[in-house]
């Protein structure tokens, strides 16, 4: 079976926040397209900010997309998900979790927890939410 890879929406600071994602979790940013720029596409209106039409973050294996929201309807904001990094160690989890509460709101302090060694929930300063998950503890 293939991976599920999230695709989430932003509120015209697509670009601001992957370039963030880039930085602060030490990913790769392979594509990141703005709608002027897309085949075909037509002149924007005067003084008008391209959005961004797609973007592609490898976070190591995993993928993370996006783009600015591109409809007409009034943006909904990010609800009813989490954006969930499985980190290979303690100190991982820790560095992304310091990395990405900057600016943002903390629900659960990263801490042990009875299934692993670090667990911790947040929204990024962009309204992203993400649950940073460590390596799980050895059972036995």
């Amino acid at each position: 079976m293939n991976p599920v890879n999230p695709y989430i929406f932003f509120d015209g600071d697509c670009a601001e926040a992957m370039h963030f994602y880039e930085q602060a979790l030490g990913a790769k940013l392979e594509m990141m397209m703005a709608e002027d720029k897309a085949p075909g596409a037509k002149p924007l209106p005067k003084g008008k900010k391209p959005r961004i039409l797609h973007a592609r973050l490898n976070l190591k294996g995993g993928i993370l997309m996006a783009s600015d929201w591109m409809v007409d309807d009034p943006y909904p904001g990010m609800q009813g998900f989490r954006i969930c990094l499985s980190c290979a160690t303690k100190a991982d989890a820790e560095r992304a979790y310091e990395a990405l509460s900057k600016g943002g709101k903390v629900y659960m302090p990263l801490e042990e927890t009875f299934w692993n060694e670090a667990f911790g929930m947040l929204a990024d300063r962009f309204g992203a939410p993400w649950m940073i998950d460590g390596p799980p503890k050895k059972m036995g």
